[in-house]
């Protein structure tokens, strides 16, 4: 069975944004087993268009000596877009369409994850999709920049686990509180 799992870095003030700019004084060693658990437990991962414009303009051309690239190039991505058609980056399917039920019969036998991509990751929590949400929400108020949450639909959680890495980031688990979902 397979499942839909978001991870995103977050800071105090729901900044999600650019993270490149604030989250690596609080990266370790904690922090990394956590992400990497998250990637070696999905079967492909799922981005929005923004991200895969980002990520196919980088991880193409990465340092090849880094063991990273490998895996970013060779692993199976699907790509959430209603304008893109022939994807570059390998690897790569689109779903458009009635994404929720292309998302929902994808899930039933894939595992999922997602990086990055705030506003995919926004709906897909509005449309109950997400199977567990894992914020590493770090200490710092960024003041600024893209946040998770906006204006949108009250979608209910619950805590299904917590952690404190040594740095003061606290790895948030939560999954779904609304029993009809």
């Amino acid at each position: 069975m397979g499942f839909l799992k978001s991870s995103l870095f977050i800071s105090l003030d729901g900044v999600i944004e650019a993270p490149e700019t604030w989250h690596f004084p609080y990266f370790n060693d904690q922090m990394g087993a956590a992400v990497a658990e998250q990637m070696n437990n999905s079967d492909a991962t799922l981005i929005g268009r923004q991200t895969y414009d980002e990520f196919a303009a980088y991880w193409p051309n990465a340092d090849p000596g880094d063991p990273f690239t490998a895996v970013m190039n060779g692993a199976r991505k699907y790509v959430v877009s209603t304008t893109l058609t022939d994807p570059a980056w390998e690897n790569t399917s689109v779903i458009s369409g009635d994404v929720a039920a292309e998302l929902t019969k994808l899930k039933a036998g894939t595992r999922l994850g997602t990086t990055g991509s705030a506003t995919l990751v926004r709906w897909l929590i509005e449309q109950r999709l997400v199977d567990e949400l894992h914020l590493l929400v770090h200490p710092i108020v960024v003041g600024h920049g893209k946040k998770l949450f906006a204006d949108g639909a009250t979608v209910p959680l619950k805590l299904l686990s917590s952690t404190t890495f040594d740095t003061g980031v606290l790895h948030l688990v939560y999954a779904n509180a609304d029993p009809a979902a």
